[in-house]
């Protein structure tokens, strides 16, 4: 495959930039200055103002991307892709891959992070030749890749990042000027120039890496590592997990493949084939997410303070759920004793979450992450909380009494629990499960 730049450049590159006017880009987030000088686009800081993005009118998926930046020493900044900005998500927060412009001693420039989501990626740690390539005081040139789920990046030439992750395939490309504290100094500066694109004929212009590349599918990054997340699925065995009323995991019913966990279809029936598979381990308070697909007319859900002691009859494990539904083919979306309670991240039977909540369509990933601390929970749905009550509270206790969990004495006010993904006869897959146990204070 074409790697090599020749001196006239045939490639089909298509400009961002005009070098005259910012006709094509929208400021999202802080008030950082940002002027056309020397055919280059000039961001500057200001002080009291959150991270400033100049981002691209148009929308990204698979593209390959080139231009050159000239950063101040003191600036700290970076190049998002595949970026986004939701009302939901964080007050319109912009959010998504960045790749990194970073002229401290650290030197990760042009190592990918993940804007207002997971942290570092692919940090330069492993790779001395690309954190020496990046020029102080002077121009450098970024070619960067995202084709499919894989990125990679190069600065001047050097291979610098490579990176297979999923998490979002479509955004825009924005220019970041980071915010600074009081002691920095105000109106320094970074430029761009020659910003080009090109999104066809991709595979005719892609460039091999030597660079063996870092796989997020059911791993931590640096900061989530940092921050006391771990893996409560490997993404390879079954390690770590027992049926709900077995010593083992089920031998039939549930499958691995390519990194994804999945319940298989038996015809609807809530724990009739597999059953429900739980931890081994118990949890108090934590935060979970859990990546989930669903196919059409399912229903699954997640189960946290579950006791597998209770309930040894038909049916499911009990415990607190978060609902997992087809809403607009199931019928549980229009039943539940209170309205809507029963539609996908509710908490099952008791509280309907906000009808506005950002759900992907049918074949596609979404993030549930459920957080419960010292007996306030919260829901979230692909960025959004969608939900949250008080464990033991006197209203909480008053939605049990008119559910179908009243003939369960002290129903979710267990200190602790193990997580559950549920069978309910119909095909849902699970990747990327993680938990973040967390001590009292």
């Amino acid at each position: 495959m074409s790697c090599k730049q020749e001196p006239t450049d045939n490639t089909p590159w298509v400009s961002l930039f005009d070098g005259q006017s910012l006709e094509g880009w929208t400021q999202k987030g802080g008030t950082a200055n940002y002027t056309v000088r020397d055919n280059s686009i000039v961001g500057s800081t200001v002080h009291d103002t959150p991270n400033s993005f100049l981002t691209s009118n148009k929308m990204y998926g698979d593209f390959i991307l080139e231009l050159d930046y000239k950063v101040d020493p003191s600036m700290n900044s970076g190049i998002q892709i595949r970026s986004n900005s939701f009302p939901h998500y964080m007050d319109g927060r912009v959010h998504g891959y960045q790749i990194e412009i970073d002229p401290s001693e650290r030197a990760w420039s042009a190592g990918i992070y993940d804007e207002a989501r997971r942290g570092w990626l692919n940090p330069l740690t492993r790779n001395p030749e690309a954190q020496k390539a990046f020029k102080q005081n002077d121009w450098n040139h970024y070619r960067i890749e995202a084709i499919g789920d894989t990125l990679k990046t190069w600065i001047n030439g050097v291979p610098a990042a490579h990176l297979i992750d999923d998490k979002t395939s479509n955004g825009f490309i924005a220019l970041q000027v980071h915010s600074i504290g009081d002691d920095q100094q105000e109106g320094t500066e970074i430029s761009w120039k020659n910003i080009k694109i090109l999104t066809d004929s991709l595979s005719k212009y892609a460039t091999e890496t030597p660079i063996d590349p870092i796989i997020t599918k059911n791993a931590l990054g640096i900061d989530e590592e940092k921050n006391g997340w771990q893996m409560l699925w490997d993404g390879k065995t079954t390690d770590g997990w027992r049926g709900a009323r077995l010593d083992e995991f089920p031998d039939k019913g549930w499958e691995i493949e390519n990194g994804v966990l999945t319940v298989l279809s038996s015809g609807g029936e809530e724990s009739a084939a597999g059953g429900d598979i739980v931890t081994k381990e118990t949890f108090g308070d934590f935060e979970l997410k859990v990546d989930f697909k669903i196919t059409e007319g399912a229903n699954s859900g997640i189960k946290y303070y579950v006791d597998t002691d209770i309930n040894k009859g038909p049916g499911s494990s009990i415990g607190l759920e978060y609902q997992i539904l087809d809403d607009e083919r199931h019928p549980d979306a229009k039943l539940g004793n209170h309205e809507g309670s029963r539609t996908v991240a509710s908490l099952y039977d008791l509280i309907k979450a906000d009808e506005n909540k950002p759900i992907n369509p049918i074949g596609e990933w979404n993030t549930a992450h459920i957080i419960s601390k010292d007996g306030h929970v919260e829901h979230w749905l692909n960025g959004m909380k969608v939900l949250e009550y008080e464990r033991g509270s006197d209203d909480y206790r008053k939605l049990v009494s008119e559910s179908k969990y009243v003939t369960w004495p002290n129903f979710g006010e267990a200190e602790k629990g193990h997580i559950l993904l549920q069978d309910h006869g119909d095909r849902v897959s699970f990747k990327n499960i993680k938990i973040k146990p967390t001590t009292k204070e």
